[in-house]
C-alpha cells in the first residue's frame, strides 16, 4: 500500500511503471509466423497443402474455409522454402491447382509421400507451388480469378 501511494505521487514513477508494463507485454506476445490461406470468394473452399518435411513429402487436408475468411494451415515459423496448395470451391466446383502432382483423399488426411497415389488408394491432384523465399510466414489469397496455372471458377469469366 505504501509503495503504491509513492508511485502515484511521482510522475516519473508513473512513467516508469508504464514503460515497465509495456516491456512485459511486448515480451509476452509471441512472434507471428505461419502459413495462412484467405478465401476472398463468397463460397466455401476446401484446401490442402503439400510440403517437404524431414521424413519426405507430406500432403495434408482438408481445411474448410468459409467465404471472406482466413485459416492458418501451418502454425509457427515456416521450415521449408516451397509449399504447394490445391483448393476446390465446394459450391461452384472450380479449383485452384497447378502442375505439381501430389496425393489427396476424400476426407481429412495426412499422407506421407507424393508418388503412386492411385496404387496407395489415394487420388492425385495438381498443386500450385509457392516460393516463400524462406520467409517465416506466408499468406495465399484465393480469389474468383485464380493465379496462373489455376482453373477458372464457373461464371467468373476467367480464362
Amino acid at each position: 500500500m505504501i509503495l503504491a501511494a509513492a508511485w502515484r505521487r511521482s510522475a516519473l514513477g508513473a512513467a516508469a511503471l508504464g514503460f515497465a508494463c509495456a516491456g512485459v507485454m511486448m515480451m509476452a506476445t509471441p512472434a507471428f509466423a505461419d502459413f495462412r490461406v484467405c478465401n476472398a470468394t463468397q463460397g466455401l473452399v476446401g484446401v490442402s497443402i503439400g510440403y517437404r518435411a524431414a521424413t519426405g513429402w507430406v500432403t495434408e487436408g482438408w481445411w474448410h474455409i468459409e467465404g471472406s475468411t482466413c485459416k492458418t494451415l501451418i502454425e509457427g515459423a515456416l521450415s521449408s522454402r516451397y509449399y504447394y496448395l490445391y483448393a476446390e470451391d465446394a459450391e461452384r466446383g472450380g479449383r485452384w491447382d497447378g502442375p505439381i502432382n501430389m496425393c489427396v483423399a476424400e476426407r481429412e488426411f495426412k499422407i506421407a509421400g507424393a508418388g503412386d497415389c492411385f496404387a496407395r488408394g489415394f487420388q492425385r491432384a495438381g498443386f500450385q507451388e509457392y516460393d516463400t523465399q524462406e520467409q517465416a510466414s506466408w499468406m495465399v489469397q484465393l480469389t474468383d480469378e485464380p493465379a496462373a496455372g489455376a482453373s477458372a471458377l464457373p461464371g467468373t469469366g476467367a480464362q
